[in-house]
């Protein structure tokens, strides 16, 4: 993994998505720091570093299509869409809704999503697993070969073990503590 990158992202996420104070997260736990990794993602910057550092956790899991839990997934897998195209790698996107849609194609996955292909579920930022988890059960319902899960960050609060447990391999690019170590830094 090219180290300038992940320096890059780190420094990006450390300034524009961290958080120290009290939050409770999607999991409901609380903790003392927040990382809003979709405030970095809009950023072309952090999108391109993003994209090029998770497509090479993609191509190593072998997996030619990626998928996960709307909202938080999308940006993630736009950006690697994009390093796909750029580095000539065939990949296809697709995210899972909370709730099929109720209206049109009444779909809960969308995008470009083929049944029986070899799929890796992803996640900008893993806590307990949960989210990714929920994505998980979706994609392999609807068809999907899931045996990998990628994450942008890792916060070490019990989502590798929970992933282990579901059967998948688990890679991410940065741990939750590089990023806090950063922004400290950064005061």
């Amino acid at each position: 993994m090219n180290p300038q990158y992940r320096k890059e992202l780190i420094d990006i996420l450390a300034r524009e998505s961290y958080v120290e104070r009290q939050v409770t997260l999607s999991s409901g736990k609380t903790s003392d720091y927040y990382l809003d990794c979709r405030t970095a993602m809009f950023l072309p910057r952090a999108a391109f570093l993003a994209g090029e550092l998770m497509l090479e956790l993609v191509v190593a899991a072998g997996a030619v299509q990626i998928g996960g839990m709307a909202v938080a997934a999308i940006p993630v897998i736009d950006a690697i869409i994009g390093a796909a195209y750029r580095h000539g790698v065939d990949l296809r996107g697709c995210f899972v809704r909370k709730e099929t849609k109720a209206h049109g194609m009444q779909k809960r996955i969308e995008g470009a999503f083929r049944p029986g292909l070899k799929t890796a579920v992803l996640d900008d930022a893993i806590t307990t697993g949960g989210s990714t988890l929920e994505a998980l059960a979706a994609l392999r319902e609807a068809g999907a070969e899931v045996t990998t899960c990628l994450a942008m960050v890792d916060r070490n609060e019990g989502g590798r073990e929970a992933l282990a447990k579901a059967g998948l391999r688990y890679s991410f690019v940065l741990d939750a503590s590089e990023i806090q170590a950063a922004a400290r830094a950064q005061k």
